[in-house]
């Protein structure tokens, strides 16, 4: 069955581009042109991926990020029209997996598209090649057959890059990895964006399974380097 793409932007040259390359693809697309409808058509059309901008109206691309993720960790790619670091680094926030910048060119919309779109894919056969499926650290948790992280035996909700990059680090304890090198092998694919993707998604990730996210347990950063999984195996 062919994945589906929706396709939210209120500009509809861009919204008949994106379909017709995605068709060409062979990806099959839904589309909205405002906020509000864009909610209601990912909770209907259940897609598989969202490429959402940023300016909308009725309800802007944040809001829609935000609301989408209450009930759904489908991988989301911004799309901004500024080059303004800031607008990426609230997008990833709110639990964006990626972003694309206007003016965009199609091959590279194509290009992010496939790496998460294969991604997604790879988390949902998880384990199904064998090996452990679960990794314990102290009180932390990872099923990678079920996609679930604990913390004290409590469920804690992870986007799938989130996921990701903890499974990554997690399963290559003490092995420190610089920003470019985690772009590379967690993000999938030769990446131009910020590096600071990297940061926001790992303060993300401390949010949520850190005691204390200043004082980190578990996801430390080696000063000048990067980063590492500093758990103990239980």
């Amino acid at each position: 069955m062919s994945k589906k793409v929706l396709i939210v932007d209120d500009e509809r040259n861009i919204v008949d581009i994106l379909n017709h390359n995605l068709a060409k693809e062979g990806y099959a697309t839904c589309q909205a042109y405002d906020g509000e409808q864009a909610v209601e058509v990912a909770k209907n059309e259940k897609p598989d991926l969202i490429l959402l901008d940023v300016m909308l109206p009725k309800k802007d691309g944040f809001s829609v990020c935000k609301e989408i993720r209450q009930t759904s960790n489908v991988p989301i790619l911004m799309v901004t029209a500024k080059e303004d670091v800031v607008d990426k680094i609230i997008g990833l926030e709110l639990g964006a997996d990626d972003y694309i910048t206007k003016p965009f060119s199609v091959r590279e919309v194509m290009a992010r598209v496939k790496a998460n779109l294969r991604k997604a894919e790879i988390i949902d056969n998880i384990g199904k090649g064998g090996g452990n499926p679960e990794l314990k650290f102290g009180a932390l948790s990872l099923d990678v057959d079920k996609y679930e992280v604990k913390v004290n035996e409590k469920n804690v909700d992870l986007t799938l890059r989130e996921f990701e990059l903890l499974k990554f680090l997690a399963m290559q304890k003490g092995q420190v990895f610089s920003r470019e090198e985690l772009l590379e092998k967690v993000w999938g694919y030769e990446y131009f964006g910020d590096v600071r993707t990297v940061d926001v998604t790992v303060r993300r990730i401390r949010e949520k399974i850190e005691p204390n996210p200043s004082v980190p347990e578990f996801l430390a950063t080696k000063r000048g380097i990067g980063y590492y999984f500093n758990g103990q195996d239980n």
